[in-house]
């Protein structure tokens, strides 16, 4: 159990504090025979037990200023130990303030100066008196002898410590009175009343008549605790009305005996600009509140001065961080993983307590991933969506920690997750449709084109082989023309192309990957065959056996122009190198025939004469390819006296057309109608491969 007692401390040593078998309700007879003891937690004795009376009694004088300084309450702590049974019992005893120490100065003698046109209400600040009693106790106001010139003003502090100040309330006259004394007394409020008193001397000063002010001159700032070293507390809002040196401030803390200066150790005044910065470190476990004096001090002559009270107070923060610890990792993981697979274990620990020490655990919300609690402080990291290796192959996932704290402290912790990679996606082509050229009579092995298809997978699902499908469409497999590297996707031609046999092939080609299932898919390729002048013009007409000649008669009275024959040739080839020209092969220029180069047609160039037998003609037909390719065929030509007739008939007259021209003209009709059909061939596969 414990008991409690109170006691002034200005009691002599003897007296009784309590009646202890009374409150611990045992008999008095018996507290001997059960061994009381007094045992005192402080080390110090100042209490006894009479056993003969059951009564605790003071050892020695207590003096509650010595014990407990000033601190608002005084307690000494006991401990009562009796045997047969054994008990434990705590005693506190509360030492009672009384009245036994007057208010007294810093200095007996207190010198103050105060210029002469120093305005009514100007403020001369006191030095506090210092009284070790508390409570009402201590100092309770002050007092000013009578004067004409001055009186008192007590302000209070923020921590309620009354502050004197001297006002003027009559302006001065340093020429009628240059020095006022004054005594100033402090008085406490017990009973009987205890007071101590100071001597105050006021010079009066002349010229600059204008003291620093400090506005407001009792602040309060709030400053979190731990706030770097160097950090801005406040900057002192002084003025001084006058100019030049007598308004030119110095700042300066003051000290006294009530504060002692620690706060000089804690915090830098800056003389010039009256800023006042922390200088180490601040904690609000060793003290909440400090309260710094400041005077400000003018360079006149003589200088004059104001104070400033400041009341800096701490507020606790948050200071420590919480901590993440990643338990377990599982990397890499499978790209087709289920949602709410457990990628990582995750714990989580804050040194401090209540809601700084709760902590939220957080994860960025555009990744796929989400935070489960597991239990507390444990978290499990789960799959929150489908994973694709080939639009993000691995993931920087980054944990953060929030305490609840004010302010909340956070950090973070960042890991690597590695995507697995599944065959998931199947090669592809660029095009669906390829178009190559080759040139007809190519060497085999000759490259025709280049496939290039991709897959996004790696490994060996991005691993391709590349080969030609028979399709069935043709006679000769595809095979037998062409083949594939399997490794590049390079198209080679197995054997010679012929233009004139085949003019555009269509290669189907599959591309497969390497993965289990392996992926595929195709391309058609369109070769098309180029033509090479290899065919020499065939004559057709007229039709003769290799080595004969062709022998045409005419009408020996034929006049320029007349159509003797006309040559009519083709080629097998097409483009430039089926474009056939005519001439005549050692011509010379006493020949009477010419041979149209474009049309073939042999005419009478000049009129026969009488004396000219058969001519002889080798007309050479040519190709316009490179090299050009040519055919040649002879005719004989000789006149006939007895065709007069077919002379008539030889004549290019309207109305009775020649056999040769009908022939050119059907001729000519062919050629441009296997031409346009040529063409539209070419359009209609070009348009499929587009």
């Amino acid at each position: 159990s414990q008991l409690h007692y109170s006691v002034p401390e200005d009691r002599e040593p003897g007296s009784s504090v309590g009646d202890l078998a009374k409150d611990l309700g045992v008999e008095v007879r018996s507290l001997a025979t059960r061994n009381l003891r007094l045992v005192s937690e402080g080390g110090q004795r100042h209490f006894q037990v009479d056993l003969a009376a059951g009564v605790l009694l003071l050892d020695s004088r207590l003096d509650r200023e010595a014990l407990c300084g000033q601190s608002p309450t005084c307690s000494l702590h006991l401990q009562l130990v009796m045997e047969n049974p054994l008990q434990l019992h705590r005693v506190e005893v509360d030492v009672l303030d009384v009245n036994d120490n007057a208010p007294q100065f810093p200095k007996p003698e207190v010198g103050l100066e105060i210029t002469e046109v120093a305005n009514p209400g100007t403020r001369l600040p006191l030095e506090v008196a210092e009284d070790p009693d508390m409570g009402s106790n201590s100092i309770s106001t002050y007092e000013l002898s009578p004067s004409e010139h001055f009186a008192l003003s007590i302000n209070v502090r923020g921590d309620g410590v009354k502050m004197p100040e001297i006002v003027l309330e009559k302006a001065l006259d340093r020429e009628r009175v240059a020095v006022h004394h004054l005594t100033l007394t402090a008085l406490d409020g017990g009973n009987p009343v205890r007071s101590g008193t100071a001597k105050v001397t006021i010079q009066v000063l002349d010229a600059n008549d204008n003291p620093p002010i400090c506005y407001p001159p009792v602040s309060k700032v709030h400053l979190e605790e731990n706030v770097p070293v160097g950090t801005l507390v406040t900057k002192l809002n002084v003025t001084d009305l006058d100019e030049g040196p007598n308004g030119d401030l110095e700042y300066s803390f003051k000290v006294s005996n009530n504060s002692p200066g620690k706060f000089t150790k804690l915090f830098s005044l800056d003389p010039r600009t009256g800023e006042i910065r922390t200088k180490a470190p601040l904690d609000y476990e060793e003290s909440s509140a400090y309260e710094i004096a400041v005077r400000a001090r003018d360079k006149g002559s003589p200088a004059m001065e104001g104070h400033c009270h400041l009341r800096v107070e701490l507020i606790d923060i948050n200071d420590n961080s919480p901590e993440i610890v990643l338990t377990s990792l599982s990397s890499p993981v499978q790209e087709d993983a289920s949602p709410g697979t457990v990628i990582a274990l995750l714990g989580v620990k804050d040194s401090d307590s209540g809601a700084n020490g709760q902590v939220l655990l957080q994860v960025a919300k555009e990744l796929p991933f989400k935070l489960v609690s597991s239990f507390k402080e444990h978290f499990s990291l789960v799959t929150n969506g489908p994973l694709d290796r080939e639009r993000a192959s691995g993931y920087n996932i980054t944990v953060r920690a929030v305490d609840s704290g004010s302010p909340p402290r956070a950090t973070h912790k960042t890991f690597y997750l590695r995507i697995a990679d599944v065959n998931d996606n199947a090669p592809n082509f660029s095009s669906p449709f390829d178009t190559a050229h080759v040139q007809e009579n190519s060497l085999p092995g000759t490259s025709v084109f280049s496939l290039s298809a991709v897959d996004p997978d790696e490994g060996s699902n991005a691993k391709l082989s590349y080969s030609i499908l028979d399709n069935g469409a043709r006679d000769v497999p595809i095979s037998a023309y062409f083949r594939i590297d399997q490794d590049n996707g390079t198209v080679y031609t197995v054997r010679a192309l012929d233009y004139e046999q085949d003019k555009v092939f269509q290669v189907p080609v599959e591309v497969k990957d390497a993965g289990s299932p392996a992926l595929s898919s195709t391309t058609l390729l369109h070769v098309f065959v180029l033509d090479e002048n290899d065919n020499p013009p065939t004559i057709v007409y007229p039709s003769i056996p290799q080595g004969s000649a062709f022998h045409q008669t005419i009408p020996p009275l034929a006049e320029p122009g007349y159509l003797v024959t006309k040559i009519v040739a083709v080629d097998a080839d097409s483009g430039h190198n089926a474009w056939l020209s005519y001439q005549l092969q050692e011509a010379t220029e006493a020949s009477p025939f010419r041979v149209e180069r474009r049309s073939g047609e042999i005419r009478l160039a000049q009129a026969l004469q009488d004396s000219e037998d058969g001519h002889r003609l080798v007309v050479e037909v040519r190709d316009n390819g490179t090299p050009s390719l040519s055919a040649s065929v002879v005719i004989v030509i000789s006149p006939d006296e007895n065709s007069v007739q077919e002379f008539a008939k030889s004549l290019d007259l309207p109305k009775s057309p020649p056999k040769d021209a009908n022939l050119t003209l059907y001729l000519t009709i062919s050629l441009v109608s296997i031409s346009l059909v040529s063409c539209v061939m070419l359009a209609v596969v070009a348009a499929r491969c587009l």
